[in-house]
């Protein structure tokens, strides 16, 4: 008997000690990052599905308001798409695209209240892309999926050795012009198809329909944010409020497409999506890329503009990610940057090789998840909409883009949605990602008087000079990397420019401002 334990013992140390070398050997090709956030999400996978069950009435009416504020962007991004790429990619590939990606990130991703979509800088990447290879006469789609390839492999990569701690660098500085350039990205497309109506399709039988248009955007915008702000209002019971602020955006939405339809408001003629009678990728064109189609210099040589994207998604992600965790919005499950990185990377590749459009972190519709599932109350002691509990898991992210690609069986329904209200939830969507914004909120102040300001305000600490020339270091910024998005030329390379934010806030500004005014400013070095 001694015998057998002393041999049972023997197998266990030897089990045991080449469990340990395994680790090690895993040690050594992934960094310890990754394997903290598997180990951290592991144990809450099974509950971040099964929490959903647990809130239905919260959950439900946050599935079909997050369904149509992310078909929008899809929508429009598809339709803005189809004009700068001549047809190649359209309004189907990114309904698909958006749905397939979502599913595939609830399922994969380390943090599931973030959402991945269609975002401007993507779009402005692409039309880059299609534009050089227009110049050079290269077949676009083998050239977009070998970059697409290569940034999977960048990001997989920067994922596996735990780079996302280096985004600690990118300070609130760099946050606050990124999310400001998003905001202004959605106010500017939805201004500029508001815009269209009075330019190009004006009729000159018809100039009510651009002032009808404009109506219905500004209804739309107005009545959403009233309807999300309810909670705070002082009418109604909370269980009344709730219900509002959750169904609310979806009826609004619902009930301006079908004024549209009513024989009386049809003679304004206010355009509507226009999206193909039945399911099909644009051309017709299959749905795997022929890859060996451009020469092995081509391949190689996409490496390069690969660059630039990574640089962008690592940004976007980590800082959509970032605001998501952020300690306000009290989530208790925990972070993993890594693991969110090497599930994008994946996720990159996989619609590369069928030439969707790629996603990447999107930080309005990742925020919208966040606080459509956020429980708050009214503190009478503090006069303020203070957090409870934020119901945190997959489902919600996993049925809502499941939902969208679906989308693509009812094309003909997309038909009846007047394009002035999905221009109405692209002002919504970038007014709400003002809110929280320091950078937007010193703009402001910047004009206001000193002594209406609070004792604890910026001005009153640092004195109107010093915030301003930090304002407007951030204004500049932002028309800097406005400028090199919009530009055809540099469209493409756009994204590293982003990366000298952080080179300009560790560098420059601390020869302007001490540490002491940098935390006062909300933006300590780390």
């Amino acid at each position: 008997m001694d015998y057998l334990d002393s041999l049972s013992g023997k197998k266990f140390r030897r089990k045991n000690r080449n469990w340990k070398n395994k680790r090690r050997t895993v040690r050594k090709f992934i960094s310890g990052e990754l394997i903290d956030d598997f180990e951290t999400r592991r144990q809450h996978y099974l509950s971040d599905w099964t929490d959903a069950f647990k809130k239905k009435r919260q959950v439900i009416p946050a599935i079909l308001f997050l369904y149509f504020s992310c078909l929008s962007p899809a929508v429009s991004f598809g339709t803005i798409a189809s004009e700068i790429t001549n047809g190649s990619i359209g309004i189907v590939e990114f309904l698909l695209s958006s749905g397939v990606c979502g599913m595939a990130y609830a399922v994969l991703c380390g943090q599931p209240m973030g959402f991945v979509a269609p975002t401007g800088l993507t779009l402005a990447f692409i039309s880059g892309l299609f534009g050089f290879c227009a110049m050079q006469g290269l077949p676009f789609f083998p050239v977009y999926a070998w970059v697409g390839l290569w940034t999977s492999l960048y990001m997989i990569l920067l994922g596996v050795s735990g780079s996302s701690k280096f985004i600690r660098y990118c300070t609130r500085f760099t946050d606050e012009i990124f999310n400001g350039l998003l905001s202004l990205n959605f106010i500017y497309e939805a201004m500029s198809s508001l815009r269209r109506n009075f330019v190009t399709a004006a009729d000159p039988m018809n100039l009510t329909m651009p002032f009808v248009a404009l109506g219905m955007a500004l209804t739309t915008f107005w009545s959403t944010m009233e309807v999300t702000s309810i909670e705070a209002s002082k009418f109604f019971t909370k269980r009344v409020r709730n219900r509002i602020k959750d169904f609310g955006p979806v009826v609004i939405f619902v009930v301006m497409s079908i004024i549209n339809q009513l024989p009386w408001f049809k003679k304004f003629g206010v355009p509507t999506l226009s999206v193909p009678s039945r399911f099909e990728l644009a051309g017709g064109r299959n749905f795997l890329i022929p890859l060996s189609s451009v020469s092995w210099k081509v391949k190689l040589l996409c490496s390069v503009p690969a660059l630039f994207l990574t640089s962008l998604f690592f940004m976007d992600q980590n800082i959509s990610v970032r605001v998501v965790n952020n300690p306000d919005n009290k989530l208790k499950k925990g972070a993993a940057y890594s693991l969110d990185m090497v599930a994008l990377g994946l996720i990159t590749g996989a619609v590369s090789l069928v030439g969707l459009p790629w996603m990447c972190g999107a930080t309005v519709q990742s925020m919208n998840h966040v606080r459509a599932l956020t429980e708050k109350e009214f503190n009478e002691e503090t006069g303020k909409v203070e957090i409870v509990e934020v119901t945190e898991t997959r489902t919600t992210g996993f049925v809502t883009h499941a939902m969208i690609a679906s989308t693509v069986c009812l094309l003909p329904l997309l038909r009846v949605v007047p394009i002035p209200v999905v221009s109405g939830v692209f002002l919504f969507l970038g007014r709400k990602l003002m809110s929280g914004n320091s950078f937007l909120e010193r703009v402001r102040d910047s004009l206001a008087e000193k002594s209406r300001l609070p004792e604890h305000h910026p001005i009153q600490l640092l004195g109107r000079r010093k915030l301003n020339i930090f304002t407007s270091v951030q204004i500049l910024c932002l028309i800097g990397l406005w400028s090199f998005k919009n530009n055809p030329v540099t469209a493409m390379f756009f994204p590293s420019v982003i990366g000298m934010l952080i080179i300009i806030r560790k560098y420059t500004l601390p020869n302007f401002f001490s540490e002491e005014e940098l935390e006062i400013l909300g933006d300590e070095t780390p």
